[in-house]
C-alpha cells in the first residue's frame, strides 16, 4: 500500500472541477493527487515550493564546503582575478 504524505488528498477529477476550491481548501498545506486511489502528484503552495528549493540549494552549497574544508588557501591579488 502507498503512503500518502499529505493531510489532505484529492481526485485528479475533483481538482479539474474547481482547483481553487482545493487550493483554499488545504489553507497552505500540501495536497495529495489521486489518481485511481494512487498518488500521483503533491501539490504545495509557492512559498513552501520555494522554501524547499533553497533548502536544497543551501545543501549542495553546504556538501561544498565540507569537501573543500580541508584545502588550503593561496593568496591572490585583485589583478589577478
Amino acid at each position: 500500500m502507498q503512503r500518502v504524505e499529505a493531510e489532505i488528498a484529492v481526485s485528479v477529477s475533483d481538482l479539474e472541477k474547481n482547483p481553487t476550491a482545493v487550493v483554499d481548501g488545504a489553507r497552505g498545506n500540501p495536497v495529495a493527487i489521486l489518481n485511481h486511489n494512487r498518488v500521483m502528484a503533491y501539490m504545495v503552495p509557492a512559498d513552501t515550493y520555494e522554501a524547499l528549493v533553497d533548502a536544497l540549494d543551501d545543501q549542495v552549497l553546504i556538501e561544498i564546503v565540507r569537501a573543500r574544508a580541508g584545502e588550503k588557501g593561496e593568496p591572490v591579488g585583485l589583478d589577478e582575478l
